[in-house]
């Protein structure tokens, strides 16, 4: 068996990573949306993008907690993603990697296993976890032994140790904080202080994205967010969009009032980075857990003292949560002040953070080893669901 081609699904709870390992990928919202401007019609994954207005959009999502818990929207996002519109593909002649969270329960592992090889006739199917294609990605390229893999996505941010290339199960972290609980909480402070904007998670996310960063100096950006004039570097205007002329939002510096330009504007002051501050202070939302720095020396910590040099040499930070500006700095810093004097720290943030595991899937299909770590039709007729369970080590 030597296909020339690969179809590679990186299924997160906020957007699949998807195509064939000869193009690039797509990254498409792995959800069901429903506009209050056109009732009648849902918009599947990358069909919000036909949306005349994205206010107060309602969305259907297949993921809860960070697990596949609704296959009947699961199903109709896959249908869209293998369909014409999107990424087509024909799994009688392509092998499939898809990604399944950490710690996935073996029901959802069975059911995810039967539909692709009975529903869509999948011959080669590969489940595996995001984190170990990030993990072989970099090893790829770096050459090392161990990394640290920092995964924070949608739901949650999960602290992997690496060792030779096995995830090392003592050590792993996760922390409750992702994405979701901070577009949540942005949309609670600005619906308390200023506009009621809790039927807006899609705008209100976009806000986050386009505003927020992390501080290097908590306390010192509170201070210069409370000063007058152009002394405040931090406050700005969001101008919102009207889906007349702006599509997207986006930020400014404040006008004088006699400037105004009859747009809707959000006023943003240190929501701009006390939101992703939640990374570093979960407790700040009442989630008794700590920060991702102290995470990454707790997971080291659990780890066999000979590895733990080589660990924090190499900690990698992927996921939507990394490509908040100061992000890296931020994490290294902490680690490093945490870290024992006498060891090197290294923390690398991924090229794209998005779509670098689905890149790994690219190299890991090119692996000569890549078909034993399948699991074929055939192989799943004989032994049916027993065989479900992960097998992939590498």
């Amino acid at each position: 068996m030597s296909e020339s081609s690969c179809y590679i699904l990186d299924n997160g709870a906020y957007t699949a990573k998807v195509g064939l390992s000869t193009s690039d990928p797509k990254i498409v919202p792995n959800c069901i949306m429903k506009a209050k401007s056109e009732r009648r019609r849902p918009f599947v994954g990358s069909q919000i993008d036909e949306c005349r207005d994205a206010s107060g959009l309602f969305y259907i999502l297949p993921f809860q907690k960070g697990f596949l818990i609704n296959w009947d929207t699961q199903k109709t996002v896959w249908d869209y993603i293998f369909s014409k519109e999107c990424c087509p593909v024909n799994f009688n002649e392509t092998p499939l990697i898809i990604t399944e969270p950490l710690y996935n329960f073996a029901s959802i592992q069975e059911a995810m296993t039967e539909i692709f090889f009975e529903e869509y006739e999948c011959q080669t199917l590969l489940r595996i976890n995001a984190t170990d294609l990030a993990e072989y990605h970099y090893r790829k390229k770096q050459k090392n032994q161990c990394t640290v893999v920092v995964d924070s996505g949608y739901s949650y941010t999960y602290i992997v140790p690496y060792i030779k290339g096995k995830k090392y199960r003592e050590g792993i972290r996760r922390i409750d904080v992702g994405g979701k609980v901070m577009t949540n909480h942005l949309k609670e402070i600005l619906s308390y202080r200023q506009l009621n904007v809790m039927d807006e998670t899609y705008v209100i996310n976009q806000v986050k994205e386009d505003s927020c960063f992390v501080s290097q100096n908590f306390m010192g950006d509170m201070e210069v967010a409370k000063k007058k004039g152009s002394v405040n570097t931090i406050v700005k205007d969001y101008v919102l969009p009207d889906y007349t002329t702006i599509r997207r939002g986006y930020l400014r510096d404040i006008v004088k009032p006699d400037e105004d330009l009859e747009q809707q504007t959000l006023r943003l002051s240190n929501e701009r980075f006390s939101i992703p501050e939640l990374l570093f202070h979960p407790s700040d939302v009442g989630i008794p857990q700590m920060g991702i720095p102290e995470a990454i020396i707790h997971c080291i910590d659990a780890c066999p003292e000979e590895n733990k040099e080589n660990l924090l040499e190499n900690i990698l930070l992927y996921g939507g949560n990394a490509l908040f500006p100061g992000f890296r700095e931020r994490v290294y810093n902490e680690v490093r002040s945490l870290a024992l004097d006498h060891f090197d720290v290294n923390v690398t943030l991924a090229d794209n953070p998005i779509t670098y595991p689905w890149e790994g899937g690219k190299l890991i299909f090119r692996d000569p080893e890549f078909y034993s770590f399948c699991m074929t039709k055939e192989e799943y007729e004989e032994e049916g669901k027993t065989l479900a369970f992960e097998r992939f080590d590498i």
